[in-house]
């Protein structure tokens, strides 16, 4: 059985958590496990609605999928996810303009299979720290264009201008990733809450000193709190076994 646990905190400055996890070791529908967080936009309450709802939709669809392949069942649920956000914000004006982030992942024995719209992100850490997703957001396409480096990137005031998100448009586009994993990695999918607060250097850190998972998301969740805590926090970390 894998290890897991998940956490999210409101922050130091939000009035509302808009950040949404789900977890399970178990088999959903074909997928033998499936790991979610959202970090949602919007008015009063809306990004709140949009993260649960959307990460509902995805759950429910993969439930029912007859599809084999994870990529296809994770392309299709965030899909249909997109319909039904922008479905209910023209139904309802409050929710009007919502939108959220979306990472997924699903571990099949020492095999990740990762899908990902936004900026919430997938990493994975052992004696280093490796970044699976790419960012859709402003900033990290002026870093990939070479207008600016990765450490302006940090402290841009752009910095919170996402490029794609579930609900912004009539179609959305996930980006996928197949990542092999090996004895002593731990899994993290985790919100911006947390990664513009921290650097990678002190997540690898965290992740890689004493305690069990509980004690590590706790402290990952207080370090960014001691940061400055200016947003929302979510945090799920997976220790795959073979």
């Amino acid at each position: 059985m894998l290890k897991t646990f998940s956490i999210t905190d409101i922050g130091r400055k939000r009035k509302q958590n808009q950040d949404y996890v789900f977890t399970s070791e178990r088999a959903i529908g074909n997928l033998p496990n499936l790991f979610i967080v959202a970090d949602g936009m919007g008015g009063h309450k809306a990004g709140e609605y949009a993260s649960k709802y959307t990460v509902e939709t995805i759950c429910n669809c993969v439930e029912r999928s007859f599809e084999k392949n994870p990529m296809l069942i994770l392309q299709k649920a965030i899909e249909t996810a997109n319909i039904h956000i922008r479905r209910r914000a023209s139904e309802d004006e409050s929710l009007e303009g919502m939108g959220t982030t979306v990472v997924a992942a699903t571990c099949l024995g020492m095999h990740l299979q990762v899908a990902n719209v936004g900026d919430s992100r997938l990493y994975v850490v052992n004696e280093g720290i490796r970044q699976i997703t790419r960012d859709h957001s402003l900033v990290e396409e002026m870093v990939r264009m070479g207008g600016i480096n990765r450490e302006a990137a940090r402290n841009h005031p752009d910095k919170n201008i996402i490029t794609r998100a579930i609900g912004a448009n009539d179609t959305v586009e996930a980006d996928f990733f197949t990542v092999e994993l090996t004895a002593g990695d731990i899994v993290l999918l985790c919100s911006d809450g947390l990664t513009n607060m921290l650097e990678d250097q002190e997540i690898q850190e965290i992740l890689g000193g004493y305690g069990e998972l509980p004690e590590k998301a706790q402290r990952l969740i207080e370090t960014a709190n001691a940061h400055g805590g200016k947003d929302n926090i979510a945090v799920i970390l997976i220790e795959p076994r073979d």
